[in-house]
């Protein structure tokens, strides 16, 4: 890992999910379950909540994790004054899961003083990977 990432803010787990009680990540039942310097882990149940008629994990509910995940880890990084907003997430689907639950990390990419780009790497219960994505951040500057 670059010395050049900014490291993420080491808060309690319960505070990052205490922030989702009251919108979709509560909803579909994602828990953030592991923070380190350079990532951030969270899980998310393939239950009825999360998978499309087919019964397999739906790529929107992966890309929901992943965006869930980059935007956490940004936010994590920055300074007092600032916020970081989605520009662009792709995901690419490797493998179907149909019932389970699946964990994603986000590692950096580059952690840029207007922009960051985060991978975000999901798992099955086995390790197989089913998903990878790439998000890019906008680094703003807030208003006092």
């Amino acid at each position: 890992m670059p010395k050049t990432h900014r490291p993420l803010r080491q808060v309690p787990l319960q505070a990052l999910n205490d922030m989702c009680r009251q919108n979709m990540l509560a909803h579909i039942g994602i828990a953030f379950t592991d923070i380190g310097t350079h990532h951030l882990t969270a899980t998310m149940p393939v239950d009825d909540r999360t998978v499309q008629p087919f019964r397999l994990l739906h790529g929107g509910a992966s890309v929901v994790l992943a965006e869930s995940l980059g935007s956490m880890a940004a936010h994590l990084t920055l300074e007092e004054g600032q916020a970081a907003v989605g520009l662009e997430i792709n995901a690419n689907y490797l493998k179907g899961v149909r019932s389970g639950k699946v964990t994603g990390t986000a590692r950096p990419i580059h952690t840029g003083r207007t922009t960051q780009v985060w991978q975000i790497e999901i798992e099955d219960e086995s390790g197989d990977p089913v998903c990878i994505s790439r998000i890019t951040m906008a680094v703003l500057q807030t208003k006092a």
